[in-house]
């Protein structure tokens, strides 16, 4: 009777994992269409990496669904792109491999990004694009990312500047700066923490927007930008809220307090579109378990997976009996 009832919960088990991978995620979008025009932009923008080749670039437009190159805008990101935006870098054009399809968005649409090879880009989360992106004053768009190599990803933020250039929208230099130190910043400490079996990149995300969320907040306040120790308790304060207090060091505060002292220097701090963007950004992160459980409920498969485990209890019942 062990040996069956065993079984049992093994069958039982395996069902519960299956359904749980079938359950889609919240992040899950059907990227960009290249056939419909936006009146702002007009056709869909694709920056490809200076240094692919013509095979490649063709390669990455198919990772990035584009059936034909004459629905996009395209344009190559080089390294002379990398240090007039950023005004630091090598400027070698030859590293520059990932890419990315840009399409503006409706007013309110907040700023989407979907990483369509995460095989290649596996550092960098799709939110710390996000983040970054509204640092820089991005918003309103949909942003596919891919790369046909495995790579940091980091120059495609730089993509996503020579996209709104491109098309007539200038962004501030200081703020696309800022934006670059934020997503390096991040992104080392979500990587010197990966093995750490209390930390969670997404609610590293979710604590960077809730400490922008408290600068903006004092600042409106106290019509002044916080002190030094008024933003080490903010860090502090949304690592606890997120359950990264014993997690990340003090040497990655420290990081996150230099970070943010600077980044509450830029017109982002002020910015009415910021706060909009980051509103929908936290939103996002805190309901993608919730959302994912309801489309299950809304599937059925809750009920499946309910019905299995009442099956088990009366097949129990049933040897006693």
């Amino acid at each position: 009777m062990k040996k069956y009832l065993k079984k049992l919960m093994a069958s039982g088990i395996a069902l519960t994992a299956s359904a749980v991978l079938m359950i889609p995620s919240a992040q899950a979008s059907e990227g960009i269409d290249t056939s419909v025009v936006n009146e702002a932009w007009g056709l869909p923008t694709y920056v490809y990496g200076g240094g692919l080749n013509d095979a490649q670039i063709e390669e990455t437009a198919d990772l990035l669904g584009i059936d034909s190159m004459d629905n996009v805008a395209s344009v190559a990101v080089t390294g002379e792109d990398l240090q007039n935006y950023l005004g630091t870098g090598s400027g070698n054009t030859a590293s520059m491999i990932s890419s990315v399809l840009v399409q503006r968005e409706n007013e309110g649409h907040g700023v989407n990004v979907i990483n369509e090879t995460p095989d290649n880009i596996t550092q960098i989360t799709e939110e710390q694009y996000i983040n970054a992106a509204i640092t820089a004053g991005v918003e309103d768009v949909t942003i596919m990312v891919a790369s046909i190599r495995p790579v940091t990803g980091e120059s495609a933020l730089t993509g996503i500047y020579k996209a709104f250039d491109v098309n007539g929208e200038d962004l501030d230099q200081d703020r696309m700066e800022v934006a670059q130190e934020e997503l390096e910043t991040t992104n080392q400490i979500a990587q010197e923490n990966a093995d750490e079996e209390e930390f969670d990149s997404s609610r590293l995300d979710q604590a960077i927007v809730e400490i922008k969320q408290q600068l903006a907040e004092l600042r409106d306040r106290q019509d002044e930008l916080a002190t030094r120790e008024e933003i080490e308790q903010i860090i502090n304060d949304a690592l606890e809220n997120n359950n990264l207090q014993s997690v990340i060091s003090q040497d990655q505060i420290d990081r996150l307090l230099a970070f943010f002292e600077r980044y509450q220097q830029t017109g982002a701090i002020d910015s009415a579109q910021v706060r909009q963007q980051l509103e929908q950004l936290s939103g996002n992160l805190r309901d993608r378990f919730g959302d994912a459980w309801q489309q299950a409920e809304d599937s059925g498969l809750v009920d499946q997976i309910g019905n299995f485990f009442r099956q088990i209890w009366e097949a129990i019942r049933g040897l006693f009996n």
